[in-house]
């Protein structure tokens, strides 16, 4: 299921250079293996903000195992969001070969208190902070006649909400999907959820009322293995 933050208001965002205020700095970039531990532990708060925690059972193994068999934006792709009180190099936006990172940086009034971010730094011995993902994975569209992404999961941390970085998350996705001739991207929202409701609406999707999500999963799955 896909979960964000509340609707943000437009932040201030510019190049990274020297802003006033309190900067933070933020990065987009593509998920390794080496980060499934944070890609479980976001899986798991969306969970729990989604009161669905009885139906989590990923493991950190299985993570591994199934989302870096294939080339980026192939199969399952997973953006990280990343902030930082220092701007992040400009060269390891550079160096990739599959997805050129986004580099932002915010003038905040005020600086962002994160108790977890020890829980969610992929370096302790540096100030960068994993504050949000998103992951996706190409789809296809019989009347577009287009391939399209289809995001499974979006969050941002609590800490982090309503300061744009799930717009930011959302916008990348569009931006590769536009970039590889795609034809949509398309999530579900759950219906309580009304101010990520408001926030997918601000951000121009449409919310199909018509729609109702078909799943077929555990015992049922298995059953019909049987016919």
């Amino acid at each position: 299921m896909a979960a964000t933050a509340p609707p943000p208001p437009e932040p201030n965002i510019v190049a990274q250079t020297s802003p006033i205020g309190h900067p933070m700095f933020s990065r987009i970039r593509l998920a390794t293996a080496s980060d499934v531990p944070f890609i479980h532990k976001l899986i798991h708060q969306m969970a729990v903000f989604e009161d669905l925690t009885n139906f989590f059972f990923a493991t950190e193994s299985g993570l591994t195992s199934t989302l870096f068999n294939s080339p980026p934006f192939k199969s399952v792709t997973v953006f990280l969001l990343e902030v930082s009180p220092s701007p992040f190099p400009t060269t390891f936006a550079a160096s990739s070969p599959d997805f050129t990172p986004f580099l932002k940086t915010h003038s905040l009034d005020l600086p962002i208190e994160d108790p977890d971010s020890y829980n969610f730094s992929p370096d302790l011995s540096n100030d960068v902070v994993v504050a949000g993902f998103v992951m996706f994975f190409p789809n296809y569209s019989s009347y577009l006649s287009k391939h399209g992404f289809c995001i499974e999961d979006l969050l941002v941390r609590e800490p982090y909400r309503r300061r744009g970085f799930g717009r930011m998350l959302l916008t990348a996705v569009a931006k590769q999907a536009v970039k590889m001739g795609y034809g949509k991207v398309e999530w579900v929202v759950l219906d309580w959820n009304v101010n990520a409701i408001k926030f997918y609406e601000q951000m121009g999707a449409e919310i199909l009322q018509e729609c109702r999500f078909c799943r077929l999963t555990g015992d049922a799955l298995q059953a019909l293995d049987t016919d």
